[in-house]
């Protein structure tokens, strides 16, 4: 990681983290407790510290872009559009941690100058992994290229998992993702019908995580922030609607896509459940 000079003074790379919502926020937080020089750049004012509405304020001197976005659009606009970043002068590398459309991503190779190294790193873990620097990073890159981030990822997080070239990881995080959106809409109607049965959901989620039930929604149900949330567009339960879209959208040619479809549906139609 190199060195830049901001205000008079030498500073290593500035680093910059593109979406600070739930996850972009602890991230920016992790990054700069392991004192890297990191700031974040959003379109919304959330009172997160260290965060810019600017693209100005970062455009010069921007070396490390890291995306946590909601979708494709809003990466097309930091990219490409309003913050235009993939035009920064002094931008060596992207790294693409929104969940997206592998095909998507893959294709940015085509837009995105040979020069500017680009790394896709969706992560897994929720808001409480992000907060508490444990994250799961599924990437995808060149090997020489995931080293010299490494040190990144470190500080956000606990698991890594090198998935092969550029897209990858994405691939691999959309598929991990259908698997959680499963989980999650699983789980919830069966504990809306244990309330129908008159079942301690206490008792029934005890159960779950010691038997041939568990799994990761269930015997996280305390801690996921997302877990008795019903659908909103700009929620978790939303995103994971958008994320197995993205499923979708690189799935196998002749699949059948009957059952994530009907996850994607029974997602969708999440209300929120009471405590």
């Amino acid at each position: 990681m190199g060195e830049h000079v901001r205000n008079g003074r030498r500073n290593r790379e500035l680093i910059v983290v593109a979406g600070c919502g739930r996850m972009g926020a602890p991230m920016l937080a992790a990054l700069r407790n392991a004192s890297f020089d990191a700031v974040g750049l959003d379109v919304v004012d959330r009172g997160v510290p260290h965060v810019t509405l600017e693209p100005s304020d970062v455009f010069g001197t921007v070396k490390t872009l890291i995306t946590v976005v909601r979708d494709i659009a809003q990466t097309d606009d930091v990219l490409f559009g309003t913050q235009n970043l993939c035009a920064a002068p002094l931008l060596e590398r992207i790294i693409i941690s929104s969940t997206l459309s592998p095909r998507y991503v893959r294709a940015l190779r085509n837009q995105v100058p040979d020069h500017i190294t680009l790394i896709d790193a969706p992560m897994s873990g929720a808001q409480i992994a992000a907060q508490e620097a444990r994250l799961s990073f599924m990437l995808g890159g060149k090997d020489v290229e995931l080293d010299a981030v490494q040190p990144l990822f470190d500080a956000m997080g606990a698991h890594f998992h090198r998935m092969g070239a550029f897209g990858a990881g994405m691939q691999a995080k959309v598929l991990n993702n259908l698997l959680a959106a499963s989980n999650t809409a699983m789980t919830r109607m069966v504990l809306d019908w244990a309330d129908d049965a008159g079942l301690d959901e206490r008792k029934l989620l005890d159960l779950m995580h010691t038997s041939s039930g568990q799994n990761w929604f269930a015997s996280g149900f305390d801690e996921i922030e997302f877990a008795r949330d019903g659908l909103e567009d700009d929620n978790t339960i939303g995103i994971l609607v958008k994320d197995v879209a993205s499923a979708l959208d690189a799935a196998p040619t002749g699949a059948d896509l009957s059952l994530p479809k009907q996850v994607q549906a029974q997602i969708a139609s999440l209300t929120p459940r009471k405590r």
